[in-house]
């Protein structure tokens, strides 16, 4: 049976009560063998303590593992908890129905492990507040805020039913309800960066390309001027923090590296010159494969043949990246449009496979995850280290019966293998 997560046990571990886990096998995020003989102390949230017979207070509680394996909290590094409906269901509500859906989403990627998500495109400032101030359960979020782009670029969700932005521009609800953004010229987004970091925004995130999800930018453009990309990273550093930008395409991606983006969300269909050049810039790529199994709910066929070109694209990266030793790649999934999806989020475990093994993944979803959103700097609004079980890292735990380092599908059964779950300290499901 899962322990209720009370408001008494919240506090008594926010009070300094601490929790003891002994007979794990540990998977520390970073190495390839799981460790034993070491336990795990834990106190007002943090991992104080990873050793041997360790003195521990009076009360502490004690959980024995019984050497299930123990890993870091998981992050998805491309979420989207705002944007589960469909574009039929979504461009026909209100913004409560929007919150309501997200609601139940943020729960049902903690269940799953996720402790961690980047919310990639979606005005989850307000859902973040509520996880954090225990109101709702979900995962740690690292808002974006929305995804800003050009005029005709991935965030203009505009149909032909609206009149041209040249008399009157008429936003689209995703645009209303401050998901996505449409900023043109230095002015215009070095505003809109702005609005976005005073919503709290831990990153920025940019559009310099095509995408499949919307309606009117196929996968070969270029977007943003240099100009203008630089804007977005001026207005961002200013802030001591960084911006990652979605591109599928070579000349997108050089472009955005070349005036100071940290981070590349997709990248399917980038060649050899943009990720050696990557590569010498330190910049991070955080690719999906799970996004581009399924058509995301109210595609249309314009928007069915870009996805699956994109899908195209995803084995010549991964192997190239093996091929010259890149190894900044996040995990994410970027599932959109479906919750139903959301609960199937842990198969891009076994789906990454054919490309990388079994540590490296775990690596992607863990420590690496965790080096890439350190570099929000001090808008990270959760200092510390994450993706890593080791003294003073934060105390994001799971137990698994299973070892994924073996077998990666136990991932994917995560109602059954999942035996705990612990973000912050606070454990929020407990089989054993």
């Amino acid at each position: 049976m899962a322990l209720i997560l009370s408001s008494a046990a919240v506090a008594q571990e926010r009070a300094g009560a601490g929790t003891l886990i002994t007979g794990a096998r540990i998977f520390d995020g970073v190495g390839p063998k799981l460790i034993v003989g070491q336990d795990v102390l834990v106190q007002d949230g943090m991992i104080v303590a990873v050793g041997e017979r360790l003195d521990v207070p009076e009360g502490t509680t004690i959980i024995d593992a019984d050497g299930r394996v123990m890993t870091p909290g998981l992050a998805d590094m491309h979420a989207h908890l705002m944007l589960q409906m469909s574009f039929g269901v979504g461009f026909t509500s209100d913004r409560e129905y929007w919150a309501y859906v997200a609601s139940t989403v943020a729960e049902q990627y903690l269940m799953q492990g996720f402790t961690t998500v980047r919310e990639l495109s979606g005005n989850s400032f307000s859902l973040k507040r509520a996880i954090d101030e225990g109101i709702l359960k979900g995962p740690r979020v690292y808002p974006s805020g929305p995804m800003i782009s050009q005029t005709s670029g991935h965030s203009d969700h505009r149909t032909d039913a609206q009149g041209p932005a040249t008399l009157e521009f008429e936003p689209s609800v995703p645009m209303k309800y401050f998901h996505v953004a449409v900023a043109d010229g230095r002015d215009e987004i070095l505003k809109t960066v702005r609005e976005v970091l005073r919503r709290r925004a831990s990153q920025i995130k940019i559009a310099v390309g095509g995408g499949t999800g919307s309606y009117a930018d196929p996968l070969d453009t270029t977007q943003y001027t240099a100009d203008e990309i630089r804007a977005a990273v001026e207005a961002a550093s200013d802030w001591n923090t960084y911006v990652t930008a979605h591109v599928y395409n070579s000349e997108g991606i050089i472009r955005a590296v070349e005036n100071g983006v940290k981070s590349i969300e997709h990248g399917n269909l980038i060649n050899e010159k943009a990720m050696r050049m990557m590569k010498k810039h330190d910049v991070w790529l955080s690719p999906q494969v799970i996004v581009y199994t399924f058509h995301p709910a109210g595609f249309n066929d314009e928007m069915k043949a870009r996805h699956d070109a994109a899908y195209a694209g995803i084995d010549q990266m991964f192997t190239m990246a093996k091929e010259i030793g890149f190894e900044n790649i996040v995990f994410g999934t970027d599932i959109i449009t479906s919750p139903q999806m959301i609960a199937r989020a842990n198969e891009e475990f076994t789906l990454r496979t054919k490309w990388f093994d079994n540590a490296e993944i775990l690596r992607q979803a863990t420590s690496r995850a965790g080096q890439l959103l350190a570099l929000s700097g001090p808008r990270n609004p959760y200092p510390g280290k994450l993706g890593v079980i080791e003294e003073g890292a934060h105390a994001d735990l799971l137990l698994i019966d299973g070892n994924p380092l073996e077998d990666m599908s136990v991932m994917t059964k995560y109602e059954e293998n999942f035996d705990l779950i612990m973000k912050g300290g606070v454990i929020f499901k407990n089989t054993l």
